[in-house]
């Protein structure tokens, strides 16, 4: 293997395709990403078993020998962004010893053979989507977030991808609350997965540009083509709870208030509350809406919300002020609507005019 490359062109490649390397994992071939000089290009992989990343380099290279290596991903990655030159030289010098060149440096850098490395199906087989990439990755971050860190419940720690009666509807939840997203699609599309988090968030990484993104979706394993990039992902196998009963058809309380108050007076309010909880209370009737929080060993705080409309009888209701913060920070609009039908019942935030992204707190009991 021999080639000559723009030094940017290799570290946008290696930025992106390590990203899916773990350097934990229990394979030691998959700390390293995999070089697969080709004669029209450089192939890049970067796996944990779980997530692979491919992509193939094209442009602004010289190839002079084909061959393959697999390099340690931390190192070659450090190399390849402190060479001070425009340009780097590639050459295997015996079996995997790798020597870099660029400017006034020289690395000799130990590899492992290309044929340890596991065999990954990049092949675009199974149901395909086609999405606009900006789309997704709003159905991504609009999520993602709300996907729990608890693997005592595996199917939690992704989220639920359903396509069914032209619509595709993303669901996380981590059974304290819920992010509900959606959007149409031009043509009907079945299928019922669930993505683990890892992958959605690098997904959304590697997305810059407005494109249409090809979605190949089968039993165990779902493929991103993004750009020139291809991303492999495991699904994670259960069934996702049915959560429809968390968000009800008809709610007898609404409150209409601005995004940026809000978070204000969230953020302020839980300055004195237990940090783990961020447990806050919305005191509402039609002529005040108070929030409050309470410490026995802190203190308490007060703060009212003078220009939130509010709309039913009077209503007591307390809930973690972190995951309403991260509920409205999702809507991403000026203003929000929250809809209560009980102090223990869930409540749902979500933008005045859209229903595409509908966010849900369960309440906490306080007695």
């Amino acid at each position: 293997m021999k080639f000559n490359i723009k030094r940017t062109v290799l570290l946008n490649a290696l930025s992106r395709v390590s990203r899916a390397v773990s350097l934990k994992s229990p394979l030691p071939v998959l700390t390293g990403i995999k070089f697969d000089l080709q004669t029209d290009g450089l192939v890049l992989t970067g796996s944990d078993s779980d997530i692979s990343i491919q992509t193939k380099v094209t442009d602004d290279i010289e190839i002079i020998e084909t061959g393959s290596v697999v390099l340690s991903s931390k190192y070659i990655l450090e190399i390849v962004r402190k060479i001070a030159s425009d340009t780097i030289s590639f050459e295997i010098l015996d079996g995997a010893l790798t020597r870099i060149d660029g400017g006034s440096s020289q690395f000799n850098l130990n590899g492992t053979p290309a044929f340890d490395y596991p065999r990954i199906d990049f092949a675009k087989k199974g149901t395909l989507l086609q999405a606009d990439s900006a789309i997704l990755k709003r159905l991504i971050e609009e999520t993602s977030f709300a996907t729990s860190e608890n693997e005592t419940r595996p199917v939690l720690t992704g989220v639920n991808f359903h396509a069914a009666n032209n619509q595709l509807t993303c669901i996380a939840t981590d059974s304290y609350r819920l992010a509900q997203a959606s959007s149409p699609l031009s043509e009907e599309t079945v299928f019922n997965i669930i993505i683990p988090k890892k992958s959605l968030v690098e997904i959304s990484r590697i997305i810059e540009k407005d494109e249409t993104v090809d979605i190949y979706v089968e039993d165990k394993k779902v493929l991103f083509i993004i750009d020139d990039y291809m991303v492999l992902s495991r699904l994670i196998d259960g069934t996702f709870p049915d959560t429809s009963r968390l968000i009800s058809d008809y709610y007898d309380f609404e409150m209409t208030v601005s995004s940026t108050a809000l978070l204000g007076a969230i953020d302020r309010t839980t300055l004195l509350s237990d940090e783990a909880k961020n447990l806050v209370t919305l005191t509402m009737n039609p002529d005040r809406v108070l929030m409050t929080s309470n410490s026995q060993e802190v203190g308490s705080v007060e703060e009212d919300l003078p220009k939130a409309f509010y709309k039913g009888d009077p209503l007591n209701i307390s809930f973690s002020g972190k995951y309403l913060s991260d509920a409205i920070r999702s809507i991403n609009s000026d203003k929000v609507k929250l809809e209560f039908s009980g102090p223990m019942r869930p409540f749902i935030v979500k933008d005045l005019e859209k229903d595409d992204n509908i966010q849900v707190v369960l309440p906490v009991r306080t007695y």
